[in-house]
């Protein structure tokens, strides 16, 4: 039985000049409109053209179907918060608590920074899901944490310091997922972030106490 299919997500060539760039650039403004608009099921690269005012032809020069267009839009916003976890997590002026407690506070702020346009592309994300490309991002935290649980967790077990880790990170996107799908005040999302922390910083003192 043969193997399904991976989609093909990568750019098919990229941007050299100043003024590729701005096309490409363009077609990535149109598709965040065109995402938040027709939502997911009735995104096409045909009105992502069209609001981009370009032809069909212009958009394929660079992506091959919409799944790729998606897909970039995921990753620019992978690479946003992938650089915000790392730089927050790896300030050791601070202690490791502290720099749990601002993660949780600055990741679940972001979930409300653009939440139409993250909610739409987790809609959409059963058509790149499974492309190379996309696995490779989804693990892109993995060596982040693992360096900050040892440091926060010297004494606790590898395996015990992997699933901590794991249900952090399961914790902020379910709940930063759930949070952003409806209105909320800054108070409200502030003790949202204290709670979360406080159950993170509970949970990891009994792991070094255990």
């Amino acid at each position: 039985m043969s193997k399904p299919r991976r989609p093909q997500i990568s750019l098919r060539k990229q941007p050299q000049q100043a003024r590729s760039a701005e096309l490409v650039s363009a077609i990535l403004e149109a598709a965040v409109q065109v995402l938040t608009k027709e939502g997911a099921q009735r995104f096409t690269t045909a009105r992502v053209a069209e609001r981009a005012g370009v032809s069909v032809g212009s958009v394929y020069q660079y992506f091959p179907n919409k799944a790729a267009i998606l897909f970039r839009l995921q990753a620019d916003e992978w690479q946003q918060t992938t650089g915000m976890v790392s730089r927050l997590l790896a300030d050791t002026s601070k202690p490791p608590l502290v720099r749990l407690r601002e993660l949780v506070h600055a990741f679940i702020h972001s979930e409300f920074e653009e939440a139409r346009v993250r909610m739409a592309l987790n809609d959409a994300a059963p058509l790149y899901r499974d492309a190379v490309e996309a696995q490779e991002m989804n693990h892109a935290w993995d060596g982040i944490i693992a360096r900050f649980m040892r440091e926060a967790l010297p004494r606790v077990a590898p395996g015990r310091r992997k699933l901590a880790g794991e249900l952090v990170l399961t914790s902020l996107a379910t709940v930063g997922e759930h949070l952003s799908r409806s209105e909320r005040t800054p108070r409200a999302i502030r003790a949202y972030g204290n709670a979360m922390a406080d159950m993170f910083c509970a949970y990891f003192n009994s792991l070094e106490a255990g």
